[in-house]
């Protein structure tokens, strides 16, 4: 009987049941779901600022799950609002050579070539040259400004980004042709502090560190929020925000997705809020599981 009981309360939604409208704390980079920190909004502000100003590579690092993607997905939104902005973002940057990584761009930023013309047959200055005259097109006669953005970049090998230096040779007296954003793990950086004519092109740098304990409280907050929570009592206990912190270190993905285990276990336990001894249970129940595995 209990498990009819807990399967009618998943068919309904868990988050229902609690007062939500919408799944409050899911991993998917929803931008609506953005929760802006002083740094991620420092980041993004500063990032925005560079774009319009068309001052060339910017480079955003950040550990694993310290909401990068997130952040790229509010900025392709932001990007969205704006008639003058044209770009393409791509989400697994592995390619076999240059010539693929060419193609791929021509391909995606839809630039026009004669019917007579094959792209498996140009040579891979002749596809830079595609890319050149669109650029100056776009940006020049046109007055748009193109981007290139780039998640997980820390997968990018040695031919590629090489192949994103020239790419920011293009320019004008006043600025560069194409607008380069790499959103990548820590691993990007010695992949580039190497590379000294692609370190000096870097225009703006930032890393993207953990959460405190305040923000990680602002965060469930805001995200509670964002989900419509219409409930009238405290559903997390300052002590529980606290030991989520403890437990997830502040990192963005950890807290949604401990603090998603945990509402579901509120709805099968029929608690009416999540304290201390509900989050160590939880995460204790992880760390066992991990270790069997």
């Amino acid at each position: 009987m209990m498990t009819v009981a807990i399967e009618k309360k998943y068919h309904v939604g868990y988050y229902s049941l609690l007062g939500f409208e919408r799944e409050p704390f899911a991993t998917s980079p929803d931008p609506d779901f953005f929760y802006p920190s002083q740094e991620h909004d420092k980041a993004l502000t500063m990032l925005l600022i560079e774009l319009r100003l068309r001052r060339g590579l910017s480079v955003i690092l950040g550990d694993v799950g310290t909401g990068k993607t997130t952040m790229c997905r509010k900025l392709l939104h932001e990007l969205n609002q704006r008639r003058d902005m044209i770009f393409h973002m791509i989400l697994n940057p592995y390619f076999a050579s240059e010539e693929q990584f060419l193609v791929t761009l021509i391909q995606n930023f839809n630039i026009e070539i004669s019917s007579k013309v094959k792209l498996k047959d140009l040579d891979v200055t002749e596809l830079r040259d595609l890319i050149e005259q669109f650029l100056i097109r776009k940006t020049i006669e046109e007055n748009k400004t193109v981007m290139l953005i780039v998640d997980e970049a820390q997968k990018l090998d040695p031919a590629t980004l090489e192949a994103l230096r020239i790419l920011l040779n293009f320019e004008t007296n006043d600025h560069k042709l194409i607008q380069i954003v790499l959103m990548g793990q820590l691993e990007l950086y010695p992949k580039i502090i190497g590379m000294d004519n692609f370190m000096d092109r870097i225009s703006f740098r930032y890393t993207l560190n953990p959460l405190d304990v305040m923000d990680t409280k602002a965060l469930i907050d805001f995200r509670m929020q964002r989900a419509g929570y219409r409930g009238y009592e405290q559903l997390f206990s300052d002590e529980a925000i606290s030991e989520i912190y403890v437990q997830t270190k502040g990192y963005p993905r950890k807290i949604n997705m401990l603090c998603h285990k945990v509402l579901k276990e509120v709805v099968i336990k029929d608690k009416k809020s999540v304290d201390r001894n509900l989050v160590q249970e939880i995460s204790e129940r992880d760390v066992m599981f991990d270790i069997r595995r």
